[in-house]
């Protein structure tokens, strides 16, 4: 694997879910693109900012999380925090950049809710999840899918051909991450905005790696980060 695409819902998505892994993958050489479909407006506590403001905090403090693990090549859709849809819009604008980055890999949140853990299926990362596959599986590979792409773009079909759900109900990949989870924590400090200590969050995290680590088989004493194969050749 030469290239991977990271499509989230939110910043900070990515560093939760899947951090770790993308600072081995870089490691390795691996070219890493993120793509947030919105600018994270809408989250937080934080009243004293405006939505436009805080999009732009946002959007900073993703950039520097990715810095964190190797990561250089971030992009934004724009599209309204907490008002995401499988549209075919955004199923067009997740594959206008599969077809620029033309990735060996994509990872997405998963279109499952997983009712033993509700935080992560947020509608948010559903509908992501929804529109990515669908992006990836037919769009991105169809020449008369958004026949514009190529027509005006020049944006030949590209065929990826794994994808890597996060947070699903059916992990089957277990990453590593015990010796990159320092770097997890590091792109995890830059959402200031979001989170507080840190320290603490880190703490909650490694009990949750460490199960994730005994799961796929890894031992008792590793971290892990868990994902969804989907053979999308």
């Amino acid at each position: 694997m030469d290239r991977a695409l990271v499509v989230m819902a939110h910043p900070d998505d990515v560093d939760f879910a899947c951090a770790g892994t993308v600072a081995l993958w870089t490691d390795a050489g691996v070219e890493v693109t993120y793509l947030m479909v919105t600018d994270g407006e809408a989250g937080g506590d934080d009243r004293t900012l405006d939505t436009g403001a805080l999009a732009d905090l946002r959007r900073s403090e993703q950039r520097k999380a990715a810095e964190a693990v190797g990561v250089h090549d971030v992009r934004f859709l724009g599209y309204g925090d907490g008002r995401v849809l499988p549209t075919l819009d955004l199923r067009r604008d997740i594959a206008r950049v599969v077809r620029r980055v033309r990735p060996q890999r994509v990872v997405l949140p998963s279109p499952e809710r997983d009712w033993k853990r509700i935080a992560p299926s947020h509608p948010d990362h559903l509908a992501t999840g929804e529109a990515g596959i669908n992006a990836v599986y037919p769009d991105a590979r169809n020449p008369h899918a958004h026949p514009e792409l190529l027509a005006e773009e020049g944006l030949e079909p590209w065929k990826v051909p794994e994808v890597w759900l996060v947070h699903g109900p059916s992990p089957d990949r277990f990453s590593d991450i015990t010796d990159v989870f320092d770097r997890k924590l590091t792109a995890l400090s830059c959402h200031a905005s979001q989170i507080g200590d840190v320290a603490e969050l880190g703490e909650a995290l490694r009990p949750w790696l460490a199960e994730q680590a005994v799961g796929g088989g890894l031992g008792e004493d590793r971290l892990a980060e868990a994902f969804q194969h989907v053979d999308t050749r």
